[in-house]
């Protein structure tokens, strides 16, 4: 072994020494060496005589035998291995040693002698120094050569083919993980809540479709409420084997290939259901190696994020099935005329039949390419042993016979409401978003009390022809503020004037509560007497319904009756800024100006602010604003707008409870009988002057419907408020029917001496003063004034009037203290409204005041309907 590895070293040095000192000596003549398949360089060409060319080549032969039989000289063995170049392009002294042996070889062919031949290596080696670093050098490349091996690796076809696999799939990975960063932004989720961008959907509370702006599905439907075999259709001749691969069926890719190539026509898809849904939800129609790339992607995380069912429910209510039809529910309708579980096998095949293509395969384009695609989803179906071939068979013999009906996106439900939708819609998300669309709008509207109540306001106008034309009613939540029907009036085709949210109306004596309340939450107690006869403060002479006074009379029948005078009266004691910025808290948007008139709703609002207003006694004190929008969101899913309750408490639960059991007595006992509905109710009338206005807004605990009657170009309506409160029933009859009847809150026993909630700022006037009453008016209690027809002053029986009397509440006698006559006569003079002492009366005022007072309406018997029909 030691032997061995010192030759080795040998070897190495002295190869080492060779190549040192080959570049110490000139090698310019030093040429590459020859490949075997390279001719042997010479002059042949030259010689043209046959004799010189067997001479050269005799040489030549000459030469190679003395080089195998061992004897050749280091010359030989050079000019065979490095054939020289033509004589003209070498050095000086190579070309001289070339000439010398090239005129020894073209000599004749004989013997030289020894003599000769020593001569001539001689000359052959007289430049020494160069011939021997010439062979040294061509020596060192020679043995060199076993070292290079093969031909260089640059130079192997095998080579580049391997660079460009390995290039090429090294691309791909990047390519793919591009890709899949290019929709990671993407969540599968989001195909659930997809809409199309350009429409607007506005849903109900029950999330059916009211109305649908731009291309959208209106019906979609769960994937249980579709017919198994429509199902299968579309999976036979879109998808075979849907439920089997990860979002990308590769061999129906192939298979779809050769189909399609086969039959010279386009009879299979190479994409899946997933890619399809993924193009849709995603991406766009555009035709590139990108798209469909991503497409890939997006369809195998459809797969990870959904379950298959999810998929295929989707995919079936947004596919284009054309005739502007997206979704397997609004094409059945549209070619049929029929919901799906109502199709047949062979329409449900030719539903089936149209993705690819929709308007060549449409049914009412061509009834012939129809029918060809329809069987071939019914043989598809049968291959895949979704139905036999007898199935198949029958369905094909069965003639196409579509039928058809407009759009479902075309029919619009509720105008007025979603009319208010859209105006609302801007106050919440941008008018950037509005246009580009997409979006899902969720509201509050209750579908079936939105058909009742469009039936009776149509019903109340229609019955009352003559008297008035148009009508209104809205109903809200108290607890959430949501709008639950909203119907604006009977003729939105022609004006699309909505009378809930643009008219602005007197309100009449439905303001009347807000004023009572704000006294109730200073401490007044609803026991307080007031004197009811003519009254002039600063020159306002306000008067009641009919001309007919009272006398005195407490708060609690003053409102029940709808006297106005008292009202006006409260307003002094309670003070112009109170009133107002409790209205602004219960929801009374419009401007409201310190008027006397306030008090007796002589200031314009719309309904749907004043039964907003009603709402906050509903809910025990608390309001919480109105609203018809409960969330906005975006093709993605992304919610864009939440509504988030803001409530505001405007009264303790006790001022509500009072003022709810003095409004029970109005529908129980006053102005608005005709609004009883067999369960607890409350609620006020209100009438303006000449009845232009009639209205009536009452609630149960869950529920606050107000109600407009009139006409719009104000003339009188000759007709009286127990109308619209008739008509309050009627909706409301049907709304309770959704939940179970529920009491208000129990009345505090305690009416006097509260402690005060808000402050008063009681009004001063320049000068009040009680007018002298008329003859009429001296007794409330005569015949004459109970004939009354006015709806706030309800007609009673001497017998219903002799019962009151019975039942009738003293307190407020006892708690008012003996003053002397010059004190009565004083107050009459100039009665102080500030004043919490009620002046003692005569008799004759005393006992008009106990035949009308009454301090609890549950004390008050029902009144028989022949009296109830008086008041209406």
């Amino acid at each position: 072994m030691t032997a061995r590895f010192i030759l080795g070293v040998d070897v190495l040095n002295l190869f080492a020494r060779l190549r040192k000192l080959s570049t110490k000596l000139s090698l310019t003549s030093a040429g590459k060496p020859r490949d075997p398949r390279q001719p042997i360089s010479g002059d042949l060409n030259s010689l043209t005589a046959p004799a010189d060319r067997r001479e050269r080549i005799s040489a030549i032969e000459s030469r190679r035998r003395r080089i195998r039989g061992g004897r050749a000289s280091s010359t030989d063995i050079a000019a065979d291995l490095y054939p020289t170049s033509p004589t003209s392009n070498l050095p000086t002294s190579a070309a001289r040693l070339t000439q010398n042996a090239a005129s020894e070889e073209t000599a004749p062919a004989v013997t030289p002698s020894k003599k000769s031949a020593t001569s001539i290596d001689k000359r052959a080696r007289s430049p020494f120094l160069t011939a021997v670093g010439t062979s040294i050098g061509r020596v060192g490349s020679t043995l060199a050569k076993p070292f290079q091996g093969a031909k260089p690796l640059y130079k192997n076809p095998l080579f580049w083919a391997g660079s460009g696999l390995g290039l090429g799939l090294l691309g791909l990975a990047g390519a793919w993980i591009f890709v899949d960063r290019s929709v990671s932004q993407y969540d599968p989720s989001a195909a659930l809540s997809y809409v199309r961008p350009g429409t607007i959907t506005i849903e109900a509370l029950n999330g059916s479709v009211l109305l649908q702006t731009g291309n959208a599905t209106r019906e979609t439907l769960k994937v249980w409420q579709m017919p198994d075999k429509l199902k299968q259709a579309f999976v036979a001749i879109e998808d075979r084997r849907f439920y089997e691969h990860d979002g990308v069926d590769y061999k129906g890719i192939a298979r779809a290939l050769v189909q399609n190539v086969t039959s010279k026509n386009l009879v299979e898809g190479a994409s899946s259901i997933n890619q399809q849904l993924a193009r849709m939800v995603y991406l766009n129609q555009e035709r590139s190696y990108w798209r469909k790339l991503r497409e890939v992607r997006l369809a195998q995380r459809l797969t990870q994020g959904l379950t298959k069912d999810q998929i295929l429910e989707r995919y079936l209510n947004l596919v284009y099935l054309g005739e502007g039809s997206y979704g397997v529910a609004d094409s059945a309708w549209v070619y049929f005329s029929k919901t799906v579980d109502r199709l047949t096998l062979a329409e449900m095949a030719t539903l089936a039949a149209m993705p690819p293509a929709p308007n060549k395969y449409s049914p009412f384009v061509n009834p012939r390419f129809a029918e060809q695609r329809r069987n071939l989803v019914l043989d598809r179906m049968a291959d895949a042993k979704f139905i036999t071939v007898a199935e198949a068979k029958t369905a094909k013999a069965e003639s196409l016979k579509p039928k058809r009906s407009p759009l479902k996106r075309e029919e619009q439900a509720a105008r007025y409401f979603t009319k208010y939708i859209e105006q609302e819609l801007p106050r919440r998300v941008s008018a950037a978003v509005i246009k580009q669309g997409g979006l899902l709008v969720e509201t509050t509207l209750n579908p079936e009390w939105q058909t009742k109540a469009e039936e009776i306001v149509n019903s109340t106008v229609k019955n009352n022809r003559g008297s008035f034309g148009q009508a209104a009613m809205v109903s809200i939540d108290p607890r959430t503020g949501g709008i639950r029907s909203m119907v604006g009036g009977t003729d939105f085709e022609t004006y699309q004037f909505n009378r809930v949210t643009q008219a602005k109306r007197q309100p009449g004596s439905t303001f009347k509560p807000i004023v009572y309340a704000t006294a109730i939450a200073g401490g007044i107690s609803p026991n307080k007497s007031y004197l009811d006869a003519p009254f002039d403060v600063d020159g306002y002479k306000p008067k009641n319904a009919g001309k007919r006074f009272k006398g005195y009379i407490t708060m609690h029948d003053a409102l029940i009756n709808s006297v106005n005078i008292i009202a006006i009266k409260i307003l002094l004691d309670t003070g112009w800024q109170p009133v107002i910025d409790n209205a602004k808290k219960m929801g009374i948007e419009s401007k409201l100006e310190p008027f006397y008139s306030l008090a007796l709703g002589g200031l314009e609002v719309n309904l749907l602010e004043i039964t907003s207003a009603y709402t906050t006694f509903a809910a025990r004190g608390v309001h919480t604003p109105v609203h018809g929008i409960t969330r906005v969101t975006n093709q993605k899913g992304e919610i864009l707008y939440q509504n988030k309750p803001q409530p505001t408490k405007v009264f303790e639960p006790g001022t509500t409870a009072i003022m709810t059991w003095m409004m029970r007595g109005v529908v129980n006992e006053g102005t608005a009988t005709s609004a009883q509905i067999g369960r607890p109710v409350a609620g006020k009338t209100g009438t303006t002057d000449k009845e232009r206005d009639l209205w009536f807004i009452g609630f149960v605990p869950q529920l606050v419907t107000g109600v407009w009657l009139g006409n719009d170009n104000n003339n009188p309506t000759g007709n009286a408020s127990s109308t619209a409160a008739y008509a309050w029933s009627r909706f409301m009859t049907t709304a309770v029917k959704d939940f179970p009847p529920e009491d208000f809150p129990p009345r505090p026993d305690n009416l006097s001496g509260r402690k005060p909630e808000l402050k008063l700022d009681p009004i001063r006037p320049r000068y009040q003063r009680n007018l002298p009453m008329s003859k009429d008016g001296e007794r409330v209690d005569d015949e004459k004034t109970n004939n009354s027809t006015s709806e706030d002053r309800p007609r009673r029986s001497r017998r219903s009037r002799r019962r009151a009397e019975e039942t009738t509440n003293n307190t407020s006698a006892q708690e008012t203290p003996r003053r002397s006559r010059r004190s009565r006569s004083s107050e009459e003079a100039t009665t102080d409204s500030n004043s919490s002492d009620t002046p003692r009366r005569s008799r004759r005022s005393r006992s008009s005041e106990e035949a009308v007072t009454s301090n609890s309406n549950s004390d008050t018997p029902r009144r028989s309907r022949r009296r109830r029909s008086s008041a209406e």
